[in-house]
């Protein structure tokens, strides 16, 4: 059995980490690199950088990124946010991050999997995606979560496998932000799809909400953003109450600073 991963997600917006519900209304949570190296030191398995804006406002990644994570951050780490490219994604790879993260520019052309995780493997491609919930089923929603791609979202994730991504990266655009609990039947009904990892995200909200996505819907990782950034939880707080609901969560390896 594979360990269950938790994993931060740093949201950025113009070089700072930021917070909102629903992808509105923003607030401040720090500098990007410290925040990544402060969770590398406190036991995170991985983080991810996601440039919220990068998409909308049609900016690359800054790659300046990858390059300064690289030298404070020893955990693997995802980036994503305006990657239209091949050459894209071989910058970021190049400067360091381990995965990419994809959505927009998938969804636009779908032919960017196959092409990038021929050349990159599969295991660097992470398709992100954006869902919403209607009518019984979930849209994929696309730059930044602003704009609805009329797609479903359990049908993209399968063609996204097929087409070779390694990973996905599901975000519940209803409970982003809510603190109210993953959306448990979103994330069980794409695990049960595919059969590649899934990394749930949207509502943690208390160590229960994490317990939960594991045991109920059989999330592969669980990415966190409030209830770490603003100090509700620790990292090896949450880890301690996992393995005391016997989940079998990586341990927290000690620094070598």
């Amino acid at each position: 059995m594979i360990s269950k991963r938790i994993i931060p997600c740093l949201d950025v917006n113009k070089g700072r980490v930021v917070k909102g519900v629903s992808f509105l209304n923003l607030k401040d949570a720090g500098d990007p690199v410290e925040l990544a190296a402060f969770y590398d030191r406190e036991g995170a398995d991985e983080i991810v950088f996601l440039d919220i804006t990068a998409s909308h406002e049609k900016r690359k990644t800054v790659v300046e990124l990858a390059s300064r994570t690289a030298e404070k951050v020893f955990i693997p780490y995802t980036i994503g946010g305006g990657i239209n490219t091949v050459d894209d994604i071989r910058d970021v790879l190049k400067n360091g991050a381990d995965k990419v993260s994809i959505n927009t520019a998938a969804v636009i052309s779908p032919e960017l999997i196959r092409k990038a995780s021929d050349i990159f493997g599969s295991q660097c491609i992470v398709i992100a995606i954006d869902a919403k919930a209607k009518a019984g089923s979930w849209e994929v929603y696309t730059h930044g979560g602003r704009i609805p791609a009329g797609i479903d979202a359990i049908k993209w994730a399968k063609k996204a496998e097929k087409l070779g991504a390694g990973e996905v990266l599901l975000t519940s655009m209803d409970r982003d932000g809510t603190k109210d609990g993953y959306d448990l039947a979103l994330t069980k009904a794409v695990v049960d799809s595919v059969n590649i990892p899934v990394i749930a995200s949207g509502g943690a909200g208390n160590l229960e909400h994490l317990r939960d996505v594991f045991i109920i819907a059989n999330a592969d990782a669980a990415l966190v953003a409030s209830i770490f950034h603003y100090g509700h939880y620790m990292i090896k707080e949450a880890k301690e109450y996992l393995i005391s609901q016997g989940i079998d969560i990586r341990p927290i390896l000690q620094s070598t600073d």
